[in-house]
C-alpha cells in the first residue's frame, strides 16, 4: 500500500513539474503578487508583494528592537529597527519562521578567490560573476586587460540570495591579489558592484597585494607615481595607503576594508622589510580607520621563515608574540584547522593563543579538498564540529571562501548550494544544528516533504563518508599535487618544498605510519589549551579520528575496534564507498519527485563520486598495503 501511495504521489508531482537548472537556488518562490503589504515602501515590501502567499503582510519599524539587523515576526507582521532588519525578516517569513531573531556576528562575509582575468582559484563552478575581460585573448598580458561591463542583473540576484541568508559582506577578489585591483579602472568597477549590493545590506571589501604601493598610483599623491618600497614603516608608504583609502572611500563611502594574505606562498609582506605582521596590518588599519574600515589579516602562513618546522605549528609560532600589538580595527582571520581545509582536522590552536587580538574564522565553502563540485558533501557537520571546540563568542565574525561561479546553478553541484546556504545561516546563528539547516534548505530547494527525510539522512552522513573514503583515522593531505583532487599518497617532487608533498604528512614506512606531533615529536600538541593538550598528546586518550594526525604508530597497533591500523583503513575505505552506493540508491528513489534536469545532473555527479571513492579506496589501500605486507 505504501508503494502505491508513493507512486500516485509521484504521478501527481510530475504532472506539474518543469525542468529546472537550479539558478533560483533556494529562492524558488512563484511570483504570486498576491499580498497587500502595508508599512514602509522598501525592498522588504517588494519581496513580500511579489512572493508572499498570504493576503496581507505588515511591516513595522520598531525602535525598541535592540539589534539594527534583527527582526520579530508575529503572524504576517514583521517588525524591525531598520529597513535592513525588515528585509531579513521578510525572507524569514517567506521560509516560514516566527518569533524574534538577530545575527550573532556583525561580520558575515564571503571571500571570493576571483581573479581579474575571470578565473577563480579553487573555483569549481565556472568563471567569475564579477570579473571578465572584454577580450579573453589578452589574458596572458595583464597590460592589455580591459574589464567587461558588470552584469547588473546577475549581481542583483547574487545580492538577493546572500541577503536571504543574512550574509552582509563580500570580498570581491582573490587573496593572491593583483595590484591592479587598486587601480582607478578597477575601483570604478568596484563602485558599480557596491551600488548594486548596498540596498541588500552587503558591503564590499577587497583583497590587496601588500606591494601595491610599488606599482599602482594613489590619487592626489606623489604626482601620480608609485613609491619605491612597500616597507610599512616608511612614511611615504603610510601616506600612499592613506591616499588610496581616501580615493576608495570617495567612490564607496561604506567600503568595508581590506583582506590581506602576506608572506605566505610567495606573497609579499612585511617580512620582506624585516617588519612584523603587526607593523604591516597596522599601517593599513590606520589608513582605513578614519572611514570606519577594518583590516582582516590572514594567519595562513608557512614557508621559508619556518624551515624545518611542522607546518601545522607555523601560524602560532609566527603570531603568538604579536598578541595585543594590533590596532583595534585589525582582525586576525584563521582557517578552522591548522593545516588547510582538510576533510577532517583538529581545530586551529591559534584560536587558543591570541587572547588580546580580535579573531574571525575562515571556513571553506568551495570543497577544495572534499571532492570539489563533483562530490555531494554537506559541510555544516564539519563546521558544527569546529564550533564544538571554539566558542562562537571568541570570534567577531566568520568568513567563507565562496563556491560561486557562472554555472547556471551557481555552484557546479546542486547540493553544493546547501553549503553556501549553511554558511550564511551559521554566520547568523552558530547554534543552529546541521539538521535544522539542511531541513530548511531541502524544503525550499526541492519542495517535497515526501522525500526530505531520506535526502536529509544522506546529507547528514555525507561528510563522514567523505572522510572515510579519502583520509580516515587522521590521515591528511594525501591529495594529488596542485589540483587537490583524487589520491596521491606517494606524492613527492624533489623540487617542491617538502610540506607540499603528501609523503611528509603520513611518513609511512615498513614499520609504522603517522606524524608524531606529541612531546616526543614536533610538540604541536603543546599549542592547544587543556584538556586538549594532554588529551591529544596521549595515544590512549587521543580520539581515533585524529590518531595519525598526532601519533606515529606501528602497523600492528590495534584500535578500539580490535582491528590493526591497516585493517581499520580497509574497513573505513570500504564503509565510505558503501555510503556513496547508498546515496545513489536514495537518489534513485527520489527520482519521481525531482524535475528531470536536476535529477539527471545530480545523478551524474553521484556516479562520478562513486567512481572516485573507489579510486581512493584502491590507490590508498594498495599503497599503504605495500608497507603493511613488508
Amino acid at each position: 500500500m505504501k508503494r502505491i501511495i508513493l507512486f500516485l504521489l509521484a504521478i501527481v508531482s510530475c504532472l506539474g513539474m518543469k525542468a529546472e537548472d537550479g539558478s533560483r537556488l533556494w529562492l524558488r518562490y512563484d511570483k504570486v503578487q498576491k499580498a497587500q503589504v502595508s508599512g514602509p515602501e522598501c525592498l522588504a515590501a517588494e519581496e513580500l508583494r511579489n512572493y508572499y502567499n498570504g493576503d496581507k503582510a505588515t511591516l513595522v519599524i520598531d525602535p525598541t528592537i535592540a539589534n539594527d539587523e534583527g527582526y520579530r515576526i508575529s503572524g504576517s507582521t514583521v517588525s524591525a529597527k531598520t529597513e535592513m532588519g525588515l528585509l531579513y525578516g521578510a525572507y524569514a517569513l517567506l521560509r516560514g519562521e516566527q518569533g524574534a531573531s538577530a545575527p550573532y556576528y556583525k561580520l558575515r562575509i564571503l571571500n571570493h578567490w576571483d581573479n581579474l582575468d575571470s578565473s577563480i582559484e579553487r573555483g569549481y563552478a565556472g568563471l567569475s560573476i564579477f570579473w571578465a575581460l572584454e577580450d579573453p585573448k589578452t589574458r596572458r598580458n595583464s597590460d592589455l586587460w580591459k574589464p567587461k561591463p558588470i552584469n547588473t542583473g546577475l549581481i542583483k540576484e547574487y545580492a538577493r540570495a546572500n541577503a536571504s541568508i543574512g550574509i552582509n559582506g563580500t570580498v570581491l577578489n582573490n587573496v593572491n591579489a593583483s595590484p591592479k585591483m587598486l587601480s582607478a579602472l578597477y575601483l570604478n568597477k568596484v563602485k558599480e558592484i557596491a551600488d548594486i549590493l548596498r540596498p541588500y545590506g552587503i558591503k564590499v571589501y577587497l583583497s590587496v597585494n601588500f606591494a601595491s604601493p610599488m606599482s599602482i598610483p594613489a590619487k592626489g599623491f606623489n604626482g601620480g607615481k608609485p613609491v619605491k618600497t612597500a616597507d610599512p614603516l616608511n612614511p611615504q608608504v603610510k601616506a600612499w595607503w592613506k591616499a588610496k583609502a581616501k580615493e576608495i572611500y570617495a567612490l564607496i563611502p561604506d567600503f568595508g576594508g581590506f583582506l590581506v594574505k602576506a608572506n605566505s606562498e610567495g606573497q609579499p609582506g612585511p617580512f620582506d622589510y624585516n617588519r612584523t605582521h603587526a607593523d604591516g596590518a597596522n599601517t593599513l588599519a590606520d589608513a582605513v580607520k578614519p572611514f570606519g574600515g577594518i583590516v582582516m589579516w590572514r594567519s595562513f602562513v608557512y614557508g621559508a621563515a619556518h624551515k624545518g618546522e611542522d607546518r601545522v605549528k607555523q601560524a602560532v609560532s609566527e603570531f603568538k608574540d604579536l598578541d595585543g600589538q594590533f590596532r583595534d580595527n585589525v582582525i586576525l582571520q584563521s582557517k578552522n584547522g591548522p593545516l588547510d581545509f582538510q576533510p577532517r582536522e583538529p581545530y586551529a590552536p591559534i584560536f587558543d593563543t591570541m587572547k588580546k587580538t580580535k579573531q574571525m574564522a575562515e571556513l571553506q565553502i568551495t570543497q577544495e579538498y572534499l571532492g570539489q563540485s563533483r562530490h555531494l558533501v554537506y559541510l555544516a557537520p564539519m563546521w558544527r564540529e569546529f564550533f564544538g571546540f571554539v566558542e562562537p563568542s571568541r570570534l567577531v565574525g566568520i568568513a567563507g571562501v565562496s563556491n560561486i561561479g557562472l554555472d547556471k546553478n551557481w555552484c557546479g553541484h546542486h547540493f553544493s548550494q546547501a553549503n553556501w546556504y549553511a554558511f550564511g545561516r551559521l554566520a547568523w546563528n552558530p547554534e543552529l544544528t546541521s539538521e535544522e539547516i539542511a531541513n530548511e534548505w531541502l524544503r525550499q530547494t526541492f519542495n517535497s516533504e515526501s522525500l526530505n527525510s531520506q535526502l536529509l539522512n544522506m546529507m547528514l552522513r555525507s561528510r563522514e563518508a567523505c572522510v572515510d573514503y579519502m583520509m580516515p583515522i587522521g590521515l591528511h593531505h594525501i591529495f594529488a599535487f596542485d589540483q587537490h583532487y583524487g589520491p596521491e599518497p606517494n606524492g613527492f617532487i624533489a623540487r617542491y618544498p617538502i610540506e607540499w608533498c603528501p609523503v611528509y604528512y603520513h611518513k609511512a614506512n615498513n614499520d609504522s605510519i603517522g606524524f608524531d606531533r606529541t612531546h616526543t615529536g614536533s610538540n604541536a600538541t603543546a599549542q592547544y589549551r587543556e584538556p586538549y593538550c594532554t588529551l591529544y598528546d596521549d595515544i590512549n586518550t587521543c580520539p581515533e579520528r585524529y590518531l595519525l594526525w598526532f601519533h606515529r604508530v606501528p602497523w600492528t597497533y590495534r584500535l578500539k575496534s580490535g582491528r590493526t591500523v591497516y585493517e581499520e583503513m580497509q574497513y573505513r575505505y570500504g564503509r565510505g564507498v558503501k555510503e556513496v552506493e547508498d546515496f545513489i540508491r536514495i537518489w534513485n528513489e527520489a527520482k519521481p519527485f525531482i524535475d528531470e534536469q536536476r535529477w539527471q545532473e545530480t545523478d551524474a555527479r553521484l556516479q562520478h563520486q562513486l567512481e572516485n571513492a573507489r579510486q581512493w579506496q584502491k590507490v590508498c589501500l594498495d599503497y599503504f598495503g605495500s608497507f603493511n605486507k613488508k
